[in-house]
């Protein structure tokens, strides 16, 4: 009996974690929300720590109206960018940032500079 029950259990909460991470959830209309995007990518530094355009992907997590976005190929995250739920996407000119990003439930764009520092994303997912 226990057995079925603690199965029971294991299946329940598969199906909730593959059911919230559906790829038709708009981020700008989740308090929550993880997906990943896949495309090209690439970042430019006055360090020489270069990327070149890649394949690549960029992981992006949400809490309440924070968004971070964190590169794959050793690109440097992007945190702390406010969007307000229901907005899409942002233009950023403050505080020595400069950039736009624009994320919906398919696809992810993003062209950042910020401290000599660009990213740049085409991505979907």
């Amino acid at each position: 009996m226990k057995t079925s029950i603690k199965i029971l259990s294991l299946l329940f909460i598969t199906f909730i974690a593959f059911t919230s991470c559906s790829k038709d959830d708009d981020p700008a209309d989740n308090d929550l929300f993880l997906g990943k995007y896949e495309g090209r990518i690439s970042f430019t530094s006055e360090d020489d720590d270069d990327v070149a355009e890649r394949n690549g992907s960029v992981t992006v997590t949400k809490v309440g109206d924070n968004y971070t976005f964190n590169f794959s190929d050793g690109i440097p995250s992007i945190g702390n960018i406010e969007m307000e739920k229901g907005d899409n996407s942002m233009l950023i000119w403050e505080g020595g940032e400069i950039g736009t990003i624009r994320i919906t439930a398919s696809r992810l764009n993003i062209a950042y500079a910020k401290d000599g520092r660009i990213w740049t994303a085409d991505c979907s997912r």
